[in-house]
């Protein structure tokens, strides 16, 4: 049950976060929550990872989080497990966060950028 667990709070956030982006955007995304899991600054498990306060703003938006679009839905379903299931190589070189290109965050400036992928700009911690 709790791989399933795993699997559900990862896909949902791949489709609110990156339903909108290429494959290798959306796996992006899901590595980012892998490598928060990875890391001692984070929690260590799937879901309190995408559940935790303020870091993922669909949780915090007060918009109902149902996935409507059913094939997105299947299709975030299908890159969890890849993700989860170790079937995909690292793109994002150990990122534990992103943002989308139409904001400039203040914390961007405290970790090294890593890569871009379409919309969405991935950053790890400057150790």
């Amino acid at each position: 049950m709790l791989l399933k667990s795993a699997l559900v709070c990862l896909a949902l956030n791949i489709y609110h976060e990156a339903r909108d982006q290429p494959l290798a955007g959306q796996i992006a995304v899901a590595q980012v929550v892998v490598n928060r899991v990875l890391h001692e600054d984070y929690p260590s498990s799937v879901c309190s990872v995408v559940k935790q306060k303020n870091q993922f703003s669909w949780l915090w938006d007060d918009i109902d989080d149902k996935p409507y679009e059913k094939e997105a839905w299947k299709f975030s379903q299908r890159i969890a497990k890849s993700v989860l299931d170790g079937r995909t190589t690292e793109i994002v070189e150990g990122a534990t966060h992103y943002h989308a290109t139409s904001v400039k965050p203040g914390w961007a400036r405290k970790f090294y950028k890593v890569v871009q992928i379409d919309k969405h700009i991935f950053y790890r911690m400057i150790e």
